[in-house]
């Protein structure tokens, strides 16, 4: 008997564990040993995630303690939501014995309660009043903790207030509430009020308070925190905080210092490339971060939703198909679930790729959508210059009981412009507000002076202008504009570029257009005019850039650079023989019409 009892310390199968139960129930031994016996092989049923046997068996135990309770509630909240409802059904079993829970009941059960949505955290509020377990400090750290996480920032910041003898622990989760409802900047001004009250910060500290000056780009708070903490040692950076700097420095642009802090690291994990990869993206270096993809795919290290998805929107805006759909095998041979946050950046790269078709399927096959899925599929029709596949989808995504936002009223308005359907646009533009309640910001009144102008209303579009709640943009003025450049509405077309250059006064292409609708109107004097005041504030027009794939690989190329690439003569060379070709058709074609005649 005592060596079974000892076999309850090695790592075994569960199969082994009820062979050991077995075994148990035949010796004569166990009914004088009962509980410690079911003690122990309870705790290794949950390490095994048996749970449902490791409950049957906790109620053979005759009298359990609260410390065996207290274990199993333990290892049901750190597991699944099975799990974790488990660990709730065991604390009410606990009280259905008459058992009264201790301080090391709870922390654990809340964590489980709070991580179901559909839980009522209030009643095991209520219980830790009632017991008088309210006055330990880890109890109520894991209530502020347990409510910002859940959203109920207001009630976590209740506890934090009544809480006198706060610790670090206490500070952190109030610090991170912050961060995750959205209020970086009062992260980073309760962070200050910690230090004044001289508690230090410890590892989770930091890498809450890194989160908060990525969130609000302030890379100079994020620097002194670096110095601070890690250059001097005061904390040890792990491969957590090594991840929440590279994350912090990517948000706010200094990739330079993203990659230093990266390739210092002794050891990185998904969450490190993730990030890195994530701010090449976000600061348009696409070409880099899909070099690192490859890179950490050669590394070893599996990909997670987030490198995913940075990765497919780098491939959509510089159109790399081929890479794309590599990685959309990629998660398909890997079984990696196509969800609606995957499935949206794959509906867009197949789009702006040119591939609608795919984008579609790609959107049937979604099991659910939301309104960033159906945003995306809309936008693809826009782009295609479908308009009336976009609105079919609009009205599709009504009756789906899916609710556009702001973004998607940008889509299908584009598309109503391009496809020059004014009235459906009207009615859109007016249902905004009227049937949605959604307020037009100024990115929608500029999509309304482009359906209008594109169409000819010119004065219309003006007159909106003027009737817009908000003072216009440039991209407002920049439509009105660029209508008055396609109708010829020349008087009109100075007064808007007017405004456009107001606002934009050290724009270089602002000038360049405005000399190019002063030179439709042969208007010569004006035209030197507009470019010797380009002259005399040295405005440098920045030159042209794009990609291309070619066998996977991705080629940039910028107007009048001949020494990027060192292709680019048998690239011109390519060109100029296209061009010929174009010329002796057109040469041919005349030659046979004049033979006609």
């Amino acid at each position: 008997m005592f060596h079974l009892n000892s076999f309850l310390h090695l790592p075994l199968h569960f199969l082994h564990l009820k062979q050991i139960h077995c075994l148990l129930l035949t010796s004569p031994i166990f009914y004088t040993r009962r509980d410690l016996f079911l003690s122990r092989l309870i705790r290794r049923c949950t390490a095994a995630t048996q749970f449902l046997y490791a409950r049957r068996l906790l109620c053979q135990i005759q009298t359990p303690s609260i410390h065996l309770w207290d274990s199993l509630v333990g290892h049901f909240a750190g597991g699944i939501t099975l799990s974790r409802r488990l660990s709730v059904l065991s604390y009410v079993q606990l009280r259905r014995n008459g058992v009264f829970p201790s301080r090391h009941t709870f922390p654990p059960l809340l964590k489980a309660v709070f991580r179901l949505m559909d839980s009522n955290p209030f009643q095991f509020h209520a219980h830790i009043f009632k017991f008088g377990l309210d006055s330990h400090l880890f109890v109520r750290n894991s209530l502020i903790s347990g409510y910002c996480n859940r959203g109920l920032f207001d009630c976590g910041y209740r506890v934090f207030d009544g809480t006198e003898d706060k610790d670090v622990v206490s500070w952190t989760a109030m610090i991170d509430g912050f961060v995750r409802n959205g209020s970086a900047s009062e992260a980073i001004a309760y962070f200050v009020e910690m230090k004044k009250t001289g508690i230090a910060a410890n590892e989770m500290t930091v890498v809450s308070v890194l989160s908060a000056a990525a969130k609000t780009e302030d890379v100079r708070f994020g620097r002194s925190i670096h110095g601070f903490y890690l250059e001097t040692g005061r904390v040890k950076c792990d491969v957590f905080i090594g991840s929440s700097l590279v994350d912090m420095y990517g948000k706010c642009g200094f990739y330079d210092d993203a990659q230093k802090v990266f390739d210092e690291m002794p050891s990185r994990n998904v969450v490190t490339w993730t990030a890195l990869i994530a701010g090449y993206v976000q600061s348009r270096c696409f070409d880099k971060g899909l070099f690192l993809f490859q890179e950490m795919l050669e590394s070893d290290v599996t990909p997670n939703e987030k490198t995913l998805s940075s990765v497919l929107s780098a491939c959509a805006h510089v159109g790399a198909l081929h890479q794309g759909r590599r990685v959309h095998c990629y998660m398909i041979k890997n079984l990696i679930e196509i969800n609606t946050t995957l499935g949206t950046t794959l509906i867009d790269l197949y789009a702006k790729c040119g591939y609608l078709e795919e984008a579609r399927l790609v959107f049937e096959r979604l099991y659910e959508k939301n309104v960033y899925s159906w945003t995306a599929m809309i936008n693809g029709f826009a782009a295609h210059g479908y308009a009336r596949g976009a609105l079919d989808h609009f009205q599709t995504m009504l009756r789906s009981h899916v609710l556009p936002n702001e973004v998607t009223f940008i889509a299908v308005l584009s598309a109503c412009a391009h496809g020059g359907l004014v009235e459906e646009g009207r009615r859109l533009f007016l249902s905004m507000k009227e049937r949605l309640n959604l307020e037009p910001n100024v990115d929608h009144y500029a999509c309304m002076v482009d359906l209008l102008g594109r169409k000819g209303l010119l004065e219309e579009a003006k007159a909106l202008i003027e009737r817009m709640p908000m003072k216009p943009t440039n991209a407002v003025w920049g439509a009105l504009f660029g209508a008055c450049l396609i109708h010829k509405d020349y008087e009109l077309g100075k007064y808007a570029a007017s405004r456009v250059i107001k606002l934009q006064p050290s724009h270089s292409g602002r000038y360049t257009l405005l000399a190019n609708l002063y030179s439709e109107s042969q208007n010569w004097n004006d035209v030197a005019r507009v470019r010797k005041q380009m002259k005399d504030q040295q405005m440098v027009k920045s030159p042209g850039c794009s990609w291309i794939e070619v066998k996977g690989k991705l080629h940039e190329f910028i107007a009048f650079d001949t020494k990027k690439c060192v292709e680019s003569d048998d690239l011109f060379k390519t060109l100029d023989n296209a061009g010929m070709q174009m010329r002796l058709r057109d040469e041919l074609e005349d030659f046979d019409l004049i033979t006609l005649l």
